[in-house]
């Protein structure tokens, strides 16, 4: 392999209360690790001065890290949509989107959708889907597949991640670059309709989605133009800030990237990326 973009390692999530947010994942089915210090050679390539601690999540077999740091960031932006262009989810698959969904909200995440887990169209593969935020902003989706067995069982909530999906401004120059760094366009589709609009908690919604593919296929990246309602402009951020969730990745190299949206991508060396 020879990819900038070898395969996704981990989602990194900015935090301000670590410990509360650890709580919440763990309440839906991740396991939780304890809190170590973020090494200082990564806050060296962040830009940021300082310490840091992260404290690591797992959920069949895939990771996502939290990060605090002594210099705080902005809080995630208020009334910000499901269409803006700071908008960055993981998708947790999931046997039982209902569930899954019922026991977040009694832990504190607040809704995206505007009533809960919908049922998609055959062109998004016939998948129940909801979106919704943890307790600190970040957003986040429940997956269940046509085919998952229905269950509430702790051992069951969660089985993995199954991609990330970003907001971009324009899908032809996104496409672009994440192709230049490794990645492969899979099939794009068009979604619309009633239960679109209901998922994303907007009206007149019409949202092109392309799937961006590294390597080693899961998780994946999935791009979102949305045609209506137009996406908001994001500022630009700072590692520190909430919003700031950044994408590792399996690489060639240690750098910090950002997208042409501003999406914030850390690669970290591994050999067998050369």
């Amino acid at each position: 392999m020879n990819a900038p973009l070898a395969a996704i390692a981990a989602f990194r999530l900015t935090t301000t209360v670590p410990e509360r947010l650890a709580r919440f994942y763990e309440s839906i089915g991740f396991s939780v690790g304890r809190a170590v210090a973020v090494p200082q050679t990564e806050m060296t390539l962040l830009g940021l001065a300082g310490g840091g601690i992260r404290i690591d999540l797992h959920v069949g077999g895939q990771r996502v890290e939290l990060e605090a740091f002594d210099r705080k960031g902005r809080p995630y932006p208020e009334n910000a949509t499901a269409a803006d262009l700071c908008f960055q989810h993981f998708a947790l698959v999931t046997p039982d989107a209902a569930a899954a969904w019922e026991r977040a909200r009694a832990h504190g995440a607040t809704p995206i959708s505007l009533a809960g887990p919908v049922r998609l169209g055959a062109s998004a593969g016939g998948l129940t889907a909801v979106k919704l935020r943890d307790p600190e902003g970040h957003p986040l989706e429940f997956l269940q597949f046509p085919t998952a067995p229905e269950s509430g069982r702790a051992s069951e909530w969660l089985s993995g991640i199954d991609h990330s999906a970003i907001c971009v401004a324009d899908a032809a120059a996104s496409r672009g670059f994440y192709e230049e760094l490794g990645l492969t366009v899979g099939r794009p589709t068009l979604n619309q309709g009633p239960t679109q609009v209901a998922l994303d908690g907007l009206a007149g919604v019409c949202v092109e989605v392309v799937p961006m593919v590294p390597q080693t296929g899961t998780p994946h990246l999935e791009l979102l133009r949305y045609r209506s309602p137009p996406s908001r402009p994001a500022r630009r951020l700072q590692v520190n800030d909430v919003a700031a969730t950044r994408i590792v990745w399996r690489s060639n190299r240690d750098a910090l990237l950002r997208d042409p949206d501003g999406h914030l991508h850390l690669l970290a060396e591994c050999p067998a990326c050369h």
